[in-house]
């Protein structure tokens, strides 16, 4: 099949989607609405057109690209603009959250598949409340139970929903705890130079003040 004739098929079908569209769907999709036996479209000329897709919408002219998340591709808002359109409803989500579902939702997401006891020993408090609460909102799912601990506990894992709000493809695309904290330990060197900068530059008028009040009572 030629692949100027898929291309805008894939970017129709992509931009209809209410979800991201892995590539064996797509081709699915698309031999379906114009396939023929002795012509059908393949994974390889999926994964090309996408990539033409991609280039297409990577023009500074367009406020959105094709982004490959929650195991598929879709259309998404560049970063550059995520402030603009969270005014609308980009952090409306989050922010229904509690401390207390983010952080278990955080434990969950790092170590995953985990038990509520093991969430409850890492936070120190019942955390009940707060799995319901991930669970209604489609973050995170039941993906079956310990078989070597007593009671055979259900364990936890984050959903399809998880990725594809934050963007990844598994939770192996999270930042590792290493690299989290190395930035913190960065950030927290900056503010230490800056107020340093700062402290010695005080220092200096103080003293440049000082001399000149000595020099006025001499004059």
């Amino acid at each position: 099949m030629e692949l100027s004739l898929i291309i805008p098929h894939i970017e129709a079908l992509i931009f209809a989607s209410e979800k991201p569209l892995p590539v064996n769907e797509l081709v699915e999709f698309l031999n379906n609405a114009l396939g023929f036996i002795e012509d059908r479209a393949t994974p390889d000329q999926v994964d090309a057109g996408i990539k033409a897709i991609k280039e297409k919408y990577e023009s500074e002219f367009y406020s959105f690209e094709v982004a490959e998340s929650g195991g598929g591709f879709q259309f998404l808002t560049k970063k550059e603009y995520h402030k603009t359109i969270a005014q609308l409803n980009g952090d409306k989500f989050l922010k229904k959250l509690s401390v207390a579902s983010l952080e278990t939702l955080s434990i969950i997401a790092y170590k995953q598949p985990v038990a509520k006891s093991e969430i409850e020993i890492i936070r120190g408090v019942n955390c009940d409340y707060a799995v319901q609460k991930l669970l209604e909102k489609d973050l995170i799912v039941i993906t079956g139970r310990n078989e070597n601990s007593p009671g055979k506990p259900l364990i936890y894992g984050t959903s399809k929903s998880f990725m594809d709000y934050f963007g990844i493809n598994s939770p192996d695309d999270l930042p590792k705890i290493k690299e989290v904290l190395n930035q913190e330990i960065i950030e927290a060197t900056r503010i230490e130079e800056i107020q340093h900068e700062n402290s010695s530059d005080f220092e200096a008028e103080l003293e440049e003040n000082k001399e000149e009040s000595l020099q006025a009572e001499i004059e």
